[in-house]
C-alpha cells in the first residue's frame, strides 16, 4: 500500500470461519449485491487473469434514507497459495475516490480469520475543503460506513456457512491465478 497519503482507515473483524471462506466470499464481488443489502450493483466490466476492471454501488443508510455511492475500481486478487496469505486490491480510478487504494487482508489466527480492510487516499482535488471533506465526513461517514457494513454482512455469511459445516466455495484457477 502506498506509504504517502494523508488519510487512512481500517476495518478488521475476527470471522469465526476458515480463510479460504470467508477469502472466497470477499473475491466473489459480483455476488455482493445478492448477499449484501446495501450493494446496489457490481458489474464487471473487463476481466483479466487476476481480477479487473469493476463498477460498483452501494447504499450508505441515513435513519430511512439511503444516500447513493459508487465507484470504478481495478481489482486485484491474490489467492491462496499456502506461501502467503491472500489479499485483495482496489485500486479507484473513477469517482469521488478516484487514487484511493484499498487492501483486504486474511489471516489465520487461534479462532478463525483476521480480516482487515485498509483504505489510504489523499482525498478529492477540491481546493481548501478537501482534507476537511476527506477526514470529517467521507472517510468516517462513507467509507467506514460502506467498508465496516460490508465486512459484516459477508463475516456473518462466512460463520453461519462454517457452523452448519459445509466447505469453502474455492474459485478456479481459470478466474484467479494470483500471486
Amino acid at each position: 500500500m502506498p506509504a504517502d497519503r494523508r488519510f487512512a482507515t481500517t476495518d478488521a473483524l475476527l470471522v469465526r470461519a476458515p480463510r479460504p471462506m470467508i477469502f472466497s466470499l470477499a473475491a466473489d464481488v459480483e455476488r455482493w449485491p445478492a448477499l449484501l443489502p446495501h450493494y446496489r450493483y457490481v458489474r464487471v466490466e473487463r476481466r483479466t487473469a487476476n481480477g479487473g476492471r469493476v463498477a460498483m454501488s452501494a447504499s450508505r443508510p441515513f435513519g430511512p434514507l439511503r444516500w447513493p455511492t459508487w465507484w470504478t475500481s481495478l481489482m486485484e486478487v491474490h489467492a491462496d497459495d499456502n506461501a502467503a496469505s491472500p489479499t485483495i486490491r482496489f485500486r479507484h480510478v473513477h469517482g469521488i475516490t478516484r487514487g484511493m487504494d484499498v487492501a483486504w487482508t486474511f489471516d489465520d489466527v487461534a479462532d478463525g480469520t483476521l480480516v482487515r480492510i485498509v483504505h489510504v487516499w489523499n482525498g478529492p482535488r477540491w481546493p481548501l475543503i478537501g482534507r476537511i471533506a476527506v477526514r470529517a465526513v467521507i472517510g468516517p461517514v462513507f467509507v467506514h460506513g460502506i467498508a465496516s457494513r460490508t465486512l459484516a454482512g459477508l463475516a456473518r455469511i462466512a460463520e453461519r456457512t462454517a457452523a452448519r459445516g459445509v466447505t469453502a466455495r474455492s474459485h478456479s484457477p481459470e478466474r484467479y491465478r494470483g500471486g
